[in-house]
Parts: C-alpha cells; structure tokens; sequence
C-alpha cells in the first residue's frame, strides 16, 4: 500500500515514547488526585492516543501531506461548524459534542493540521519562502482559523497558534532580515498594545481579559477577584515544598483539598504536582517535557526532507509553547489564560491531538536522510 512502507526498527524512536508514557502517567496520577471523576476519562484518553500515536507512526507522512489542502478545509470546516452550531460552557462556544458523549474541541486539532498544511505549504515554496507574495500568502492562510478561534472566545489558543505559526515561518527558511524587521515591529506594538489595554474603556479586550492582565500586574489588589486563582496556584507550589504533601493526600492545609482552585485537572494541573509531589515532581515534569522536545528536534535534523523538518520543529515548539504558557500561568509569570500542559492535563482532545503529533514525528524519524 503507498501510504505503508518498510522501516527499520532500529529507527523507532523509543526515548520519546517512553518520555510521553511516563508524562502521561503522571498526569493521569494528577488528575486522579485532582478530580477523581475524571481519571477514567483520563486514562481512556491516554489509551486512544497510543493507539492512534501508534498507528500514525507507521503511515508515510509524505503520503498524508499530498491531501495538505484538505486538511486546511477540514480543519475550516469545523472551526465553522464550532462558529454556528458549537456547544457553549461559562460564555464560551469552543466545543462540539458528538451524540451528547463524546465533546470534541477543534482549536486543538487545529494546531496538528496546521502543522501538516505548512509543513508541504512551505516545502513546495522553499526557495521562495522569502518573496513577499508567499509570506502575504501564508499569512492570509493562518487568519481564518485564527479569526474562527478568537471569536469563540479562545485568546489564549489564538496567541498560541499565531505564535506556532511564526515558529513555522521560521522552520520553512524565513530570512533573519526579515525577522528582525518584524520584531522592531512588533515589540514597540506589542507594548503600545498592552499600554491601551490597561486603561479604562479599552477597545481591544472584553472585560475579564482586560482584568486577567490587570491582576497579573498588581496581583495584590485582585487577590480577593480575578487573580484568587493565580495567587492560590503559587501558594498551593510553594507549600509542596521539596517531596510535596504525596497524592491524594487529606491533609487539611492543602489548597486542593480545600477547594481554592478551581479548573485544578486542566489550567492549574501543574500546581497540583506542586503541592503534592512538590520541587521534585516538578522538576520531573519540566525535565520529561524539555526530553520530549529535545527528541523531536533530533528527529528533525534527521529528517529526509523541508516538510519532515518543519513537522518534528512544529511539533517541539507547540509542546514547548503550551508547556511554558500553562507553568507560567500556574507560577504567575504570564496573565490567566485556558491552555493545558500536553500530556498531564485533563482533556480527551488535547492528549489524543498531542498523541497526533508524537506518531507524525515518529514516522518522520522512521525514514531518516540517507548520507
């Protein structure tokens, strides 16, 4: 079959594998600790993204990326079908549930396909990545689904994707000329921007995005508001101390135990692992994360082709992305937002679409360059 080749096992990448294995039992520990009912979700989830890791792994990536088009119109398509006829949760229509069992969240798969589309996109462009027409193009590309995600409302998702596909920019050979222009750009922008965004009656956040920042920066005077959840996430970290207060613990001076954090199986998993496996589960977390993304460098610098290259960094960089935005959250470093940290957090889509990506890095480390 063409989308089946021979491989060498001696090429399978068993490093990540077990990196990604041992994560995802961590987070299902965590998530049992932190919401017991959703442990079995948790661990199902995990399940189906062997499964399908597995599975992708041994299909040709070459093949799948001939259908690069339809990908981009799958992936539209159900941004769309999200737009008109999603579910909604706490003001938010970023959901689709399938026969009221099943709940699906496209602006994760959204990142996998926009990988795959890119990564043959930019290929097929290689040697005119730097023409203003393919950068116009590709821009005019990433904004529909960018637009679609934002109006859910998902700011977070939508700075993360914009911010992947800059990265994806630079993986396709972007030239550092044009880089540094647009980060003299940019920056000034981006402090401008944050300048406004503070002021009473602002134009570009709704209210509770505009007071996420707000409590970011004087976390003192939200304390009791908008940054309650922030400031219980530090406190629950800190109080884990060296070898944590141990999972499913009933100690009374727990933040979880005392219900202080809300969202604690998805937004806040990583305070979790603080307060109950402490400086040390931490550090295993941020270790087996900065593995994962090492590996898939390695498996790109191997890779045959542009298009392998630009999977594998993809990939890294939107584990790495995620991985920093939900621990910056979880530490108050960065503002608020609803990311989860791959692998650990609770979220039938987001492991399997993580699980996506670790089978596409795979079959590309399956059919390395030949020197």
């Amino acid at each position: 079959m063409k989308f089946l080749k021979k491989y060498h096992l001696k090429d399978f990448n068993f490093i990540l594998v077990i990196s990604v294995l041992i994560l995802s039992i961590i987070g299902i520990l965590a998530v049992g600790s932190a919401l017991p009912s959703a442990q079995t979700k948790q661990i199902i989830g995990v399940c189906l993204g062997l499964v399908v890791m597995l599975a992708i792994s041994l299909i040709d990536y070459t093949w799948v990326l001939n259908f690069y088009w339809i990908i981009y119109a799958v992936n539209l398509l159900l941004l769309l079908y999200v737009e008109f006829f999603g579910a909604s949760y706490n003001n938010a229509q970023r959901w689709i549930n399938i026969a009221g069992v099943i709940t699906l969240q496209p602006s994760d798969l959204t990142k996998i396909f926009l990988v795959l589309f890119f990564a043959k996109f930019l290929m097929n462009r290689e040697n005119r990545i730097n023409e203003p027409k393919t950068i116009i193009t590709c821009v005019l590309l990433v904004i529909p689904s960018l637009y679609l995600i934002l109006t859910q409302p998902n700011l977070s998702n939508t700075i993360c994707i914009a911010a992947l596909f800059c990265i994806l920019m630079y993986l396709g050979g972007l030239s550092y000329k044009f880089i540094g222009t647009v980060l003299a750009i940019a920056i000034p922008c981006l402090i401008i921007f944050l300048s406004i965004a503070v002021m009473p009656d602002q134009p570009f956040l709704e209210e509770y995005q505009q007071k996420r920042i707000l409590a970011w920066l004087n976390p003192e005077e939200y304390a009791s508001d908008t940054g309650y959840q922030q400031q219980n996430s530090i406190m629950a970290i800190g109080s884990g101390q060296l070898s944590g207060k141990g999972l499913n613990n009933n100690t009374t001076t727990s933040v979880k135990n005392g219900n202080f954090l809300l969202e604690a199986d998805t937004d806040f998993i990583f305070a979790i692992i603080g307060e109950e496996l402490g400086f040390v589960g931490c550090c295993i977390v941020i270790i087996l994360l900065l593995l994962i993304i090492i590996q898939c460098i390695i498996s790109g610098i191997r890779a045959q082709n542009l298009a392998g290259q630009i999977i594998c960094g993809g990939i890294a960089a939107l584990i790495g992305l995620q991985s920093f935005i939900n621990i910056g959250v979880a530490t108050g470093v960065l503002p608020n937002t609803g990311l989860s940290l791959p692998f650990v957090s609770s979220g039938l889509t987001s492991i399997v679409c993580f699980y996506m990506g670790i089978g596409f890095v795979l079959n590309v480390g399956l059919q390395p360059k030949k020197y």
